[in-house]
């Protein structure tokens, strides 16, 4: 179910001084029903934790999006483009599979409008939606060339399951791309060793998946990992990026469905998001951040962390700091 964006929940302090250099997103940003039409950042609510609940996870992810909405207000505005509201996508009756179709043709219609796609989540279960989506775009406008998936992660989420889950998404992905006919490329950086299966490692390989696991993301590894990020770009036509937050240590964002034992520290992850905006310029097409469970939340850490993330992406595609 599709409810149009509750405007509300837009509200913060506004500074006197400045003028125009001193708007935040709550002054910004418009209802995209509302809006003249031209392109922009459009943040898409996925108020999903079937997939989640489906994996025997944490639910509660339902309410990330307006959970991370209030942290987005008082954010300085730094766009060059507009900055719209389009809404939240309910899943109902826990029909997951009739959700990733809606949210699919959401996507599709945001793409083709010329949008840029931020979607928030939401379990993963989000991913195919967006992926998908995001094929369906392409496709409207011929051949599609190597599309490159780019996901900070602790899990592959390349499991095979009766019914989607939250743990499935880049296995539909893959079944997707062989059904049409197109490569699977897809880079996942974060991995934990103690929360993914022989099978999952194996099922990686199998696929060509390219990983660097979170103990391998050390500052002093950085080089190595930002050269490898750097072909896996060069190679694709354009990107979808996905950050689940449980990348992250639990100490950072202990708000997510899965918590991390280890993570991948904030700077780091800061670090390689910038290094891959910078690389891959305008190649990246749509991005989500998800996994937030507002129900595990404490002080609003993780909610705080998918704000500053959100600035991060945003900035990068549309934005300047002058």
């Amino acid at each position: 179910m599709f409810k149009a964006a509750d405007m509300s929940i837009w509200k913060g302090r506004t500074d006197d001084d400045g003028g125009d250099r001193s708007l935040r997103w709550h002054q910004c940003v418009t209802a995209i029903g509302e809006a003249s039409g031209e392109s922009g950042t459009a943040l898409l609510g996925i108020c999903c934790d079937e997939g989640v609940r489906r994996n025997m996870g944490r639910t509660g992810a339902a309410g990330g999006p307006d959970a991370i909405r209030p942290y987005l207000s008082n954010l300085p505005f730094l766009l060059d483009r507009p900055l719209y509201d389009a809404g939240n996508l309910y899943c109902e009756e826990g029909q997951l599979e009739l959700l990733q179709e809606e949210h699919a043709e959401l996507v599709r219609k945001l793409l083709n409008q010329n949008h840029f796609p931020l979607v928030l989540g939401g379990g993963h279960e989000i991913a195919f939606g967006n992926f998908s989506g995001f094929s369906r775009h392409l496709r409207d406008h011929g051949p599609v060339g190597p599309t490159g998936i780019i996901n900070f992660d602790a899990h592959f989420d390349l499991r095979r399951a009766g019914r989607p889950n939250s743990g499935t998404p880049f296995l539909q992905a893959a079944d997707l791309c062989r059904e049409n006919n197109y490569p699977f490329k897809y880079f996942c950086l974060g991995i934990s060793r103690t929360s993914n299966s022989r099978t999952l490692f194996d099922r990686a390989e199998d696929l060509s998946v390219d990983y660097l696991l979170d103990e391998e993301l050390y500052p002093w590894k950085m080089a190595e990992a930002e050269q490898k990020l750097a072909s896996f770009v060069r190679d694709c036509r354009q990107i979808y990026l996905s950050i689940d937050l449980d990348v992250l240590p639990a100490a950072t964002a202990p708000g997510v469905s899965a918590p991390a034992a280890r993570g991948v520290p904030l700077e780091i992850l800061e670090h390689l998001l910038n290094f891959v905006t910078s690389e891959a310029g305008s190649k990246i097409k749509i991005s989500d951040i998800a996994e937030h469970n507002p129900d595990f939340d404490i002080d609003g850490r993780t909610a705080r962390t998918a704000a500053a993330l959100c600035h991060l992406l945003v900035a990068k595609n549309g934005g300047s700091h002058e």
